[in-house]
């Protein structure tokens, strides 16, 4: 399998993750070092049913320093689902309390505060809607397990394709994409900012105007 890499040089590498492999290992660092050669440094992860965007390191002392913009929030990550049904609010802010259950690889939405709870905050703006789904442009503020999914699902609004939280839509993929990522370079200050569409496919087809020959 031949990743698609939008940006390289000798520290960091900016490709996008097909659906279905895992980010970290055993997965994208291989596929990745059997595609570039070298050492290859995960720096953030993707559900492995979630494709899009990602971002790696190709030294110890570049991974360390992108890890440090992620734990500083100075990674910005964008992302783009299909939700069953459609917000009240266009836009607006999700904050809750998250649990996760290691043992049944899932997370909950919590009252209280207790051990293992984490905050999770995202943002979300509707951009297109037929009252039944709805295309969600969605900025995470937090990086919790699952966190977009839970977060929508607790609100009865599942993304397609996401049976383990509940959608109805159980015939097609599950509608999360990795669509843009934002930084300043450590090293070289310069600012980076990537963005790419999921392939042309249901369901992103049903409310973006694909050009010929663009994502397949």
């Amino acid at each position: 399998m031949e990743i698609k890499i939008l940006y390289i040089d000798k520290r960091l590498i900016l490709c996008i993750k097909p659906a279905g492999v895992l980010s970290e290992s055993p997965g994208m660092p291989e596929l990745l070092k059997e595609q570039l050669g070298g050492e290859i440094y995960p720096i953030h992860r993707l559900d492995r049913a979630v494709g899009g965007l990602m971002l790696y390191g190709r030294t110890k002392e570049a991974a360390g320093k992108l890890s440090g913009l992620v734990s500083n929030r100075g990674l910005k990550k964008s992302y783009l689902a299909v939700v069953e049904g459609c917000p009240e609010e266009k836009e607006g802010i999700f904050k809750d309390l998250l649990f996760k259950d290691s043992a049944k690889n899932k997370s909950y939405v919590v009252k209280r505060p207790r051990k293992g709870v984490k905050d999770a905050e995202l943002s979300y703006k509707v951009l297109k809607s037929d009252g039944k789904k709805s295309l969600v442009e969605i900025q995470l503020l937090t990086g919790r397990s699952h966190q977009i999914r839970v977060q929508f699902a607790s609100r009865k609004m599942p993304l397609l394709g996401d049976v383990k939280y509940g959608s109805t839509y159980k015939d097609c993929p599950l509608a999360l994409w990795s669509k843009a990522l934002s930084f300043t370079d450590p090293f070289t200050r310069r600012e980076m900012n990537f963005e790419v569409m999921p392939n042309n496919e249901y369901p992103w087809n049903e409310f973006i105007e694909y050009k010929e020959n663009e994502n397949g």
